[in-house]
């Protein structure tokens, strides 16, 4: 369908076509009601497991789908089965977002092998909701248009698409609320789920998958969502689903029905029939009373036997299976309907109204660094150039480089918390891993981590009374800056394809705490034994702190200061050996290069980690299990 046309009412009837193409058949047998048909042969899906512990693990194949064969014409094609049964394998299979590995058969859209880029064209909703919370339900569905829809189509027939799909979904009242999150409230579970649904909606699609749809809804909502699909159906859709314990009134909106049970078909045919079916077979196997895998070999063999199954496979061979397709070349294929600025832009642009959207995350980290700043102002105030002065410097310094470190560990949310999102947009097609990355950049991390370190060091240093010129100001502030982009980084590459945010702290805490001892404080990094030494260039602290330090202490006398109490005379402080009387005196007891060069090499070493960290994090990213 155009998408300039504003007409694909989900609640026409049969005969109406309301200015839609009726869409092609292939051949006389699969002629439905004008949609696509979807065909599936000799199916089977084995995945490898591993059982046992450590050193005795063994691999072993596990079969989850065996010889399934099918056909979904227009309507509402249910898969149905109790949990294990392969219903979730096989919807991703027909959808193509299976890892294609241990996978054999074929599957045809109108008797033609699926196109490369299926996934990316039919639409998924996913079980779990995948819409930006903080967005609006508007602004999710003029996302999904922007990215999905080509940049040919004009911004006016885009909204007027997602105008439609506002009105049709039933969601003209809630279309300028905020979805919700766990710290707002939004929308209702229908609400959300219908939102779910109109995103998938955005390109019309001729089928539509659906995993789980009713999952967490109440009875009501559930029936409501299924009606709206039913209604869907009117205009030639074909919607395939999988759905576990439906209750009547449900199952009877289904036009076809699948049922599997241990990787096996127990029935596929109009849904109306299933009952009649099994009350025909009911004689010859009532004496099994109770579920178990001999039931279902029995149940797949009767079905086997059956007039269902006999004219599934009349039809099913009718069919041209020529020019088959290998089903890894389409299961691997991603089309994109835009170039990758366009992707950036918008991807860019929801990123920031995340931020924004979300003040728990945003302002509560800039209130907690001016907080904090103000606390350690206090504890440190008015620095004297005496040799407290020297232990309070260093310590004040050891605080802000260990604090920036692990104030980066809140980015691990930033990969992990919208994974599912991310998998499943870029299995749709909707950007590049590229521009994901690159917005995630550009519109969170760079603000979140410059942000705090501008507000820290200007509170900290005239509260501190640090050294009173322009540059070492500056200086500071980068310093503080590099240290936080370097450890953000690093919670980045560790993040990167976790599932567990509870994990990647963990990674991220341990990390810390080595770089933590070699930073230069705790112990000094000239009386380590070699063996050991070269764990130093790993430490991001230790970059931080000594930039920190080349900075502030160049330059200082500590001893003949007539104000202080506590002050030495220049020969007593060169009698005693042990006592420090300059900064340049401290710098070289701690084996640190005084120059401008010693300085500025802190701060390449850590743009050089920065850019290691972040390539590990976008490999990480782009080379990620992204199917089931």
């Amino acid at each position: 369908m155009a998408v300039g046309q504003s007409h694909i009412s989900i609640q026409m009837s049969d005969s109406e076509t309301n200015g839609i193409p009726s869409r092609k058949q292939s051949s006389p047998d699969l002629a439905g009601r004008g949609g696509s048909v979807l065909t599936f042969h000799n199916i089977c899906y084995r995945v490898k497991i591993k059982t046992g512990f450590l050193c005795c693990q063994k691999t072993a194949d596990k079969e989850v789908l065996r010889d399934v064969n099918g056909i979904m014409r227009p309507g509402l094609n249910a898969i149905l089965g109790p949990t294990g049964s392969g219903k979730s394998s096989l919807l991703d299979i027909l959808a193509a977002r299976k890892d294609p590995h241990g996978l054999s058969g074929d599957i045809l859209i109108n008797g033609a092998p699926q196109p490369a880029n299926f996934k990316c064209t039919s639409g998924y909703v996913v079980q779990d909701d995948v819409v930006m919370g903080t967005l609006t339900v508007r602004e999710n569905l003029k996302f999904s248009a922007a990215l999905r829809l080509p940049k040919s189509v004009k911004e006016q027939e885009k909204n007027e698409r997602v105008n439609h799909i506002i009105r049709e979904l039933g969601l003209t009242k809630v279309a300028d609320s905020k979805v919700g999150t766990q710290f707002t409230r939004g929308v209702s579970g229908g609400e959300r789920k219908r939102t779910n649904i109109g995103m998938e909606l955005i390109t019309d699609p001729a089928i539509l998958f659906l995993d789980e749809p009713t999952t967490g809804l109440d009875a009501s909502t559930a029936n409501a969502v299924l009606l709206l699909l039913k209604r869907m159906t009117k205009q030639g859709k074909t919607i395939i689903f999988s759905i576990h314990q439906p209750r009547y009134s449900i199952f009877r909106l289904f036009d076809n029905l699948t049922l599997l049970a241990a990787g096996r078909v127990l029935y596929h045919g109009p849904a109306q029939h299933a009952i009649e079916h099994f009350q025909s077979i009911a004689e010859s196997i009532e004496e099994h009373n109770e579920y178990d895998k001999t039931l279902a070999e029995k149940l797949a063999e009767k079905y086997s036997n059956s007039a269902y199954y006999q004219e599934t496979k009349a039809v099913l061979e009718n069919i041209s299976v020529g020019n088959k397709k290998k089903l890894r070349a389409v299961f691997r294929q991603i089309t994109y309907a835009n170039s990758f600025l366009h992707q950036l832009k918008w991807v860019s642009k929801r990123t920031f109204k995340n931020l924004v959207g979300n003040p728990q995350a945003s302002i509560a980290q800039i209130c907690v660094t001016a907080f904090l700043g103000l606390i350690v102002g206090a504890i440190f105030f008015g620095l004297k150039e005496d040799l407290a002065g020297i232990q309070n410097r260093v310590g004040a310094m050891f605080f802000l480089t260990t604090n920036q470190c692990f104030s980066s560990i809140s980015a691990i949310e930033l990969f992990v918390v919208e994974k599912k999102i991310f998998m499943h947009e870029y299995i749709s097609g909707y950007y590049r891993t590229s521009a994901y990355f690159i917005s995630k950049l550009m519109a969170d991390l760079i603000p979140m981590r410059t942000l705090p370190s501008i507000i820290f060091t200007c509170i900290i240093y005239f509260m501190l009374g640090l050294k009173p010129t322009a540059q070492a100001f500056f200086t500071m502030m980068f310093t503080l800056m590099m240290v936080s982009y370097t450890a953000t980084s690093m919670a980045l590459a560790i993040a990167a394809g976790q599932s567990v945010v509870a994990v990647a702290n963990l990674l991220m805490t341990i990390a810390f705490v080595f770089m933590i001892i070699f930073s230069g404080l705790l112990v000094n990094l000239t009386s380590i034994m070699s063996w050991l030494s070269w764990l130093k260039y790993f430490s991001i602290p230790q970059y931080g702190m000594t930039a920190l330090e080349i900075n502030e202490l160049t330059g200082l006398n500590f001893c003949n200061s007539d104000n202080n109490t506590n002050s030495l005379s220049k020969e007593n402080c060169r009698q005693m050996s042990q006592v420090i009387c300059t900064g340049d005196d401290y710098l070289k007891s701690q084996g640190i290069d005084a120059s401008s060069w010693g300085l500025w090499q802190n701060h390449l070493a850590l743009a050089c980690m920065t850019v290691i960290f972040l390539t590990i994090a976008y490999l990480k990213l782009h080379f990620m299990k992204k199917f089931s």
